[in-house]
């Protein structure tokens, strides 16, 4: 019994060269595929992400841990008062869901934002950046236009448990490389 035999790789030994390079190949073209579309969601929504996890319960009850989020975040489209936006913060790598609670607009175009999560009972003055009271149009990642409930739990497994990520991501790369469609 070979290696790939005893890995569940039997498939890939009886392979020619060309088909298993044909294989990687076909592995390329989908993750580029997504990177693809990665881009171009980007363009048409005018956000950097225009697709986010709700990571927490600070937005329930309109949002809960797992929600799937679609963001826009248009230049010629101003913020209210009562949207729920996704911003980030300096020195933080995680984007935060909140609601806008308070706007100061000032007559040179230039707008103050404050923001505060449905289930949270003070503002997020505390969650900005030390010295920072307000968020600026620069900290918005985009408005959410729509969600899809729960879909992104797995996102949320992932994060919390690597191997899971590896496991999943190990399993997907050997299907596509063994399947000879």
């Amino acid at each position: 019994m070979s290696i790939l035999e005893l890995l569940g790789l039997g498939e890939l030994s009886r392979m020619s060269k060309r088909q298993v390079l044909y294989q990687f190949l076909n592995f390329g073209m989908i993750v580029s595929s997504a990177l693809m579309i990665w881009k171009g969601l980007m363009v048409v929504t005018g956000s950097e992400s225009p697709i986010v996890v709700v990571l927490s319960g600070s937005m329930e009850p309109a949002f809960h841990r797992g929600d799937l989020l679609f963001l826009t975040n248009y230049n010629e489209d101003p913020i209210r008062v009562g949207d729920i936006v996704v911003f980030k913060i300096k020195g933080r790598d995680i984007p935060i869901v909140h609601r806008v609670l308070k706007l100061h607009e000032k007559d040179d175009g230039n707008v103050k934002i404050l923001t505060k999560g449905d289930n949270n009972s003070v503002d997020d003055r505390g969650l900005y950046a030390p010295g920072q009271l307000w968020l600026e149009k620069k900290d918005i990642v985009g408005r959410t236009r729509g969600f899809v409930p729960y879909v992104g739990i797995v996102t949320i497994l992932m994060n919390d448990y690597p191997k899971f990520k590896y496991a999943v991501l190990g399993i997907l790369a050997l299907f596509v490389l063994v399947h000879r469609e």
